[in-house]
């Protein structure tokens, strides 16, 4: 008998069935992954319940909103027009104003993705927190001016300012 024989080593003829070892998923990563989740859940769930570890930022009704139109390239001069009155309020040279040429570049490209008209007024709200935003009417995107820190708000906080204009 050789190892090519039926049944070898075993004598009585039958072939002999190779031994499993079975590989089974390791358990401590499962139950440790499951953990993790589960613990994640919970601490959205109290979170969401108690209101510990949550940020809501507060803005309060606004006290001020004024309607804007942009006129001009943003390498050229822009004026900006009150929408209701048609009055100038600012007109800015090429080299001026970065911070406003830069978001209303980033504004007027969402419109042009959105292919909404570039004629549509911008709106400037002003909240009781004494934060300012800048709303686009045509594709509803909304930019909280503060995020971009003090000196950038105060630039748009002067194109409300330059009406003395309360809420209507």
């Amino acid at each position: 008998m050789n190892a090519l024989t039926p049944g070898f080593p075993n004598t009585n003829g039958t072939p002999q069935k190779a031994a499993r070892t079975g590989s089974r998923f390791p358990r401590m990563p499962l139950v440790m992954g499951l953990g993790l989740i589960g613990f994640a859940m919970s601490a959205i769930l109290f979170g969401m319940k108690t209101g510990v570890g949550t940020m809501i930022n507060v803005y309060g009704q606004p006290v001020a909103i004024r309607d804007i139109v942009i006129d001009g390239a943003h390498d050229t001069k822009i004026t900006i027009t009150d929408a209701q009155t048609g009055e100038v309020i600012k007109i800015l040279l090429p080299e001026e104003s970065g911070f406003i040429r830069g978001s209303l570049r980033a504004l007027s490209r969402m419109r042009l993705v959105a292919e909404q008209p570039a004629t549509l007024p911008y709106r400037l709200i002003e909240w009781e927190n004494g934060s300012v935003s800048l709303s686009d009417t045509a594709t509803g995107e909304r930019l909280y001016l503060n995020a971009f820190g003090p000196d950038n708000a105060a630039a748009y906080a002067e194109l409300l300012a330059s009406r003395g204009n309360k809420k209507p």
